[in-house]
């Protein structure tokens, strides 16, 4: 994994099916980086930006939407755009969100292959994003289930349409691991709920079934990453989404999210974001919805 890539820790949580986040900006200023979900990403007026997914690089246009699959490394650059009213609607949800096995079904197969085909992120032609982006910039204005029959119907919509195109090449890998395992997926329930409170190795390593010394090479070999990390980033997950959704001070946040040292929270805070906790609290200062 290059280290100058980004990983995202999004503010989705995991019960909540997607986010919108919508804004009108005048620059593209978000590193080059990754996240476990899909997006779908809906940009306007930015003709002349931009758009790097996987190792594919292009110029945009005035209308532009892309899919981008998990672990799937995406920027924008501002480029050789003059706007200064540059659209961006993103919508973000968990991978999971739609079953394996409801997506076998004869009436998702469109949808189905299209999540496939974001693993290298898919551009949509213009004529769709033309009939489709009122749907996208009213997103936020629905709630509850309505919201989610309308993403799967936007889904459906997208996926029948003609002339869409993949980006990435076919050799691009964007899954470095894959933790397929009953094991692990325990342990990050375990985490998930215990955030704010103390965790421990030990803890973890019983609920694993395992000895201690078994279970941190067990969970860096399917995750690529150690205990704490994976605890650190479920902390900062959460941590980041209070920092959008409440006033809560940051040092507040940080205890609430178990983090005990409020430098060290920003330090870490910095590392996986690239900016203190009160510069993405005020990155965020969009429309910001949780579904």
């Amino acid at each position: 994994m290059t280290s100058n890539v980004m990983r995202e820790i999004t503010p989705l949580t995991s019960s909540d099916c997607f986010t919108i986040f919508s804004r009108v900006k005048q620059k593209f200023d978000f590193p080059l980086h990754y996240h476990e979900e899909y997006e779908l990403n809906l940009i306007l007026n930015a003709k002349g930006a931009k758009r790097a997914v996987g190792g594919h690089i292009e110029v945009i246009d005035d209308l532009e939407l892309v899919l981008i699959g998990p672990n799937l490394y995406h920027t924008w650059l501002t480029h050789q755009c003059q706007s200064h009213q540059i659209t961006e609607v993103t919508i973000q949800f968990h991978k999971d969100l739609f079953d394996e096995r409801f997506l076998k079904r004869n009436q998702l197969c469109f949808i189905k292959g299209m999540l496939e085909c974001s693993q290298r992120g898919v551009l949509f032609s213009p004529e769709i994003v033309q009939v489709i982006k009122g749907r996208l910039l009213s997103l936020d204005k629905k709630t509850g289930f309505d919201s989610v029959l309308e993403l799967l119907s936007i889904l459906h919509e997208l996926s029948i349409s003609p002339n869409m195109r993949t980006l990435a090449d076919p050799s691009f890998s964007n899954e470095k691991f894959y933790h397929n395992s009953r094991r692990i997926e325990k342990v990050f329930e375990y985490m998930n709920d215990n955030y704010n409170k103390q965790v421990s190795l030990a803890e973890v390593s019983k609920i694993a079934g395992m000895p201690e010394a078994s279970f941190s090479r067990f969970i860096k070999q399917r995750t690529g990453k150690t205990f704490i990390d994976s605890l650190n980033e479920i902390r900062l997950g959460h941590a980041s989404r209070m920092l959008i959704d409440s006033t809560n001070t940051v040092a507040e946040i940080a205890y609430s999210c178990g983090f005990n040292n409020i430098s060290n929270f920003n330090r870490l805070f910095k590392r996986k974001k690239f900016c203190i906790p009160k510069e993405f609290r005020e990155t965020y200062t969009g429309n910001r919805v949780f579904i």
